[in-house]
């Protein structure tokens, strides 16, 4: 089963990342540096056209392994940011779940209805039972997500995170595939 490249919702699309995206995504997070760097060191202010190729084409492998599902996040035209389903364990039926939005688009909502998207994808096109969203308990935002969403809390989880070299303790959230 080959899952879908393009999930629509009511106005957001996400689409499966191609290599003519790097430059939107260099854009989008050269703007975001100041909100992203804290919590994803891939955001930093040197960030390069070439790095930025180079994650993409990596994407791709994780596709065809399946192990991982990102997606671009548009809304008409505009980039907002990225989203995706990563170290998929099928035979668990298990996947974290990964979200960042632009700081120009940040505050109207946009992760949040992008998790509900992305969450349905992976019940139904990867048949996931369970997606566990984790972040530093230093994350505020990604918190308000994850609970407007509906995640359980299931505790913090001591020294789970380690960004530039610190640990940190980490925030575990879930969604559930609902009943049928």
């Amino acid at each position: 089963m080959d899952p879908r490249s393009e999930v629509t919702g009511r106005d957001l699309v996400l689409r499966r990342y191609t290599a003519q995206m790097a430059p939107l995504l260099l854009e989008a997070g050269r703007e975001s540096v100041r909100e992203m760097y804290p919590w994803m060191p891939w955001c930093h202010a040197d960030l390069s056209l070439e790095e930025c190729r180079k994650w993409i084409g990596s994407r791709a492998q994780e596709w065809r392994d399946d192990v991982g599902y990102d997606f671009a996040i548009f809304e008409g035209d505009r980039y907002l940011g990225g989203c995706g389903l990563n170290q998929v364990r099928r035979r668990d039926g298990v996947a974290n779940l990964g979200y960042w939005v632009r700081s120009g688009a940040m505050g109207r909502g946009v992760a949040t209805r992008v998790v509900g998207m992305l969450a349905a994808f992976g019940f139904t096109d990867l048949d996931l039972w369970r997606i566990e969203i984790l972040m530093s308990v230093k994350n505020e935002r990604s918190r308000r997500v994850a609970e407007k969403i509906g995640a359980g809390f299931e505790g913090v989880l001591r020294s789970r995170l380690r960004l530039y070299d610190e640990a940190h303790d980490a925030r575990l959230y879930s969604l559930l595939r609902p009943p049928v």
